[in-house]
């Protein structure tokens, strides 16, 4: 695995951002009411998308140095001038001292999640699926399918509500280098994932399997087929966010990931309201 410096934090950080952006600027152009809203600020990118919604965060802030007084009052803006708490992802790459002004603002931890990679080179192989299980690309016309079948995967973690199908259905519609995945154990469909790429930095993400199919090998069987399209697209590094300890971070780690840090996830709320 590479050795993970603030450089290749940029990249992984920065695709994520704009997989995040991409999926938001999606909703809105088939939805054009929805209440979208994407800024550079702070070294990262902020999206707003609709209160509650998974994709409402700013990612990659903080990794360009220090950020003046200005800039934070213009990121916290963002998001309460929209209804919304301010949601940051945050790689700790990030300069030690930005953490000293998140405390002094109120900022609180809500969340940690491990970020995984692997290279990927064209001599790599990718297993095969398990016996019974197909996977294929979902076509435009199977917009619903996907996005109804990996909400249901997310349910026990995430009620299924109507902002969390739009989270996804505008990750299905968003434009550039991307795909999505239907998983079929003995021809009923079993889950989904995604795969997006930025600057051959391979985004793994909105991968689950129903209740009913799980421990079949759905989910490598997802994995290797998002990670042999990466390859296609001449992608040198595949990323996938976990929590730690999660069988999710498991099944990853098989395929030859490893844990290149630990992100935090801080959130503030606007005073009196």
């Amino acid at each position: 695995m590479k050795f993970m410096n603030l450089e290749l934090a940029r990249r992984v950080e920065m695709a994520e951002a704009h997989a995040g952006a991409s999926c938001a600027e999606a909703l809105a152009s088939i939805r054009p009411d929805s209440p979208v809203a994407i800024e550079r600020i702070a070294g990262g990118i902020a999206v707003f998308a609709g209160v509650g919604s998974p994709v409402s965060q700013a990612i990659g802030v903080g990794l360009d140095g220090a950020i003046a007084e200005a800039e934070f009052d213009r990121l916290e803006d963002f998001f309460w001038s929209r209804g919304a708490g301010v949601e940051l992802e945050l790689c700790p790459l990030i300069d030690v001292s930005l953490y000293g002004e998140f405390a002094k603002r109120g900022y609180v931890l809500t969340e940690v999640s491990n970020v995984l990679v692997r290279e990927i080179s064209p001599a790599d192989a990718f297993e095969a699926p398990t016996a019974g299980i197909t996977v294929r690309p979902a076509p435009p016309d199977e917009g619903k399918l996907w996005t109804d079948t990996v909400a249901q995967g997310f349910a026990e973690h995430f009620p299924v509500t109507p902002v969390l199908t739009d989270a996804m259905e505008g990750f299905f519609h968003r434009r550039g280098a991307c795909c999505f995945y239907l998983a079929f154990v003995n021809d009923k469909v079993a889950g989904g994932g995604a795969v997006a790429a930025h600057e051959r930095v391979c985004g793994l993400f909105g991968a689950s399997t129903l209740p009913e199919f799980r421990r079949r090998g759905v989910q490598a069987a997802l994995l290797a087929a998002r990670l042999r399209w990466a390859q296609e697209q001449g992608c040198d590094l595949a990323v996938s966010i976990a929590r730690p300890a999660s069988a999710s971070q498991r099944n990853i780690e098989r395929f030859g990931f490893g844990v290149a840090y630990t992100r935090t996830k801080l959130s503030r709320e606007k005073s009196g309201g």
